[in-house]
């Protein structure tokens, strides 16, 4: 268990409004129609997340820190997109969580403020920049979620509401956007492989951490985020599907109508744990995101600003609280149009992380022994097709 960290953290980051809501759509829209891009998704973006702590442990520097030398225009082109993005992505998943906080503790306050309470929560939590209570936290956090979550599934699927058959189906028409976005983020958007490389260079501070170690802490946390994201599938199918609700398109109004929902078709005697999966869900989110982007973007400044040491983990993770707060309190309203730009950004860029990925550890920098292996390179081609093709269609159908 000691052992045991970044992985874990890659889950509480990956599984969030992906699992939580578009796991849950696709399965209360389709049964388990989209299996098969829930199952691709996950295998083809697969090595490059794993090249994160591959990289890592075997060389002792960050992706970050690799990008740097394979050229500097490299890490500036992940300073600015992260830059523009991390606000957006930090306050979606915050208004999520506050809502379903709202939902489990009552709703004595607005959005807003549960929003504020939330973020002051993560900000304290995380202050002091220490590694290791973020990794004793969240080993219980996934605890949590995991068996809230396969509880409430297992009571699901004891009575369905509905019969659903297992025949695999391509969404036409305008159900080819919803695809595209459930695809381009589950498991996570591929910037998380940088923060995955993050976290392992820190937990190798505390525990000496061999490579097959950390490889393997690694596939648990992966293997948690797909098998929660056929949980929240089956929940959909199980408990939704067939049901003919309309969900809203905002994330928080459709978790609402989610737990609502389930309650009035399972009984109030299950609202402790689909509430408690959902919160935690979310809350796992909010918190690891709000640890990486600041660890990230302090990484990227010592590389870029070497002289600015003020640019350290505590000026940004300030940063992005402010920047946050003052998005759902000013901003609240174009809320839509900021996760466009963010989603579209993550979804096109997704090619770029991969291939800079994979050349890192294929290049001198990394040791020969460590190098990916003959089936990784096949996997590692086909998923950067995959990206690249997926990309392109999501601009196609977002034009």
């Amino acid at each position: 268990m000691k052992k045991l960290g970044p992985g874990l953290l890659f889950a509480g980051a990956a599984i969030g409004v992906s699992h939580l809501v578009q796991s849950t759509r696709a399965g209360a829209d389709f049964g388990w129609g989209l299996l098969w891009a829930l199952l691709l998704a996950n295998l083809f973006k697969y090595p490059f997340f794993e090249y994160g702590t591959r990289y890592a442990l075997a060389t002792g520097n960050n992706l970050l820190e690799g990008y740097a030398k394979l050229g500097k225009h490299y890490l500036w082109g992940y300073f600015l997109l992260n830059l523009a993005t991390m606000f957006t992505i930090q306050t979606a998943v915050t208004i999520v969580t506050a809502s379903l906080a709202s939902i489990l503790f009552g709703e004595v306050l607005d959005l807003v403020l549960w929003s504020a309470i939330i973020t002051l929560s993560c900000l304290l939590i995380l202050w002091s920049g220490n590694y290791r209570f973020l990794d004793r936290i969240i080993k219980w956090i996934i605890l949590i979620l995991s068996l809230s979550t396969i509880i409430t599934v297992i009571i699901a699927g004891s009575n369905p509401v509905h019969t659903s058959s297992f025949t695999q189906i391509f969404p036409s028409g305008s159900a080819l956007i919803f695809l595209a976005a459930f695809m381009g983020w589950m498991p996570a958007p591929m910037d998380i492989s940088i923060w995955q490389s993050i976290w392992s260079q820190e937990k190798s501070k505390t525990n000496t951490i061999s490579v097959q170690e950390g490889l393997f802490d690694y596939k648990f946390g992966y293997m948690v985020t797909l098998i929660l994201g056929i949980c929240f599938m089956g929940l959909g199918t199980f408990v939704l599907y067939g049901s003919g609700t309309t969900f809203s398109n905002n994330g928080s109004a459709f978790a609402k109508q989610l737990i609502d929902l389930y309650t009035a078709t399972l009984g109030k005697g299950v609202y402790p744990f689909i509430a408690i999966a959902a919160f935690t869900t979310m809350f796992s989110t909010t918190l690891t995101t709000f640890d990486a982007s600041p660890r990230a973007m302090e990484n990227a400044s010592k590389l870029l600003f070497p002289q600015k040491e003020y640019l350290n983990f505590r000026f940004w993770i300030l940063l992005l609280a402010a920047g946050t707060v003052a998005i759902f309190t000013f901003l609240l309203s174009e809320m839509g149009t900021l996760v466009q730009i963010a989603t579209l950004l993550s979804f096109v860029t997704a090619p770029f992380y991969a291939f800079l990925n994979y050349k890192l550890v294929n290049s001198e920098q990394m040791p020969l022994e460590h190098r990916p292996s003959k089936g990784l390179h096949v996997l590692s081609i086909l998923g950067f097709i995959f990206l690249s093709l997926f990309a392109l269609g999501f601009l196609f159908l977002s034009a």
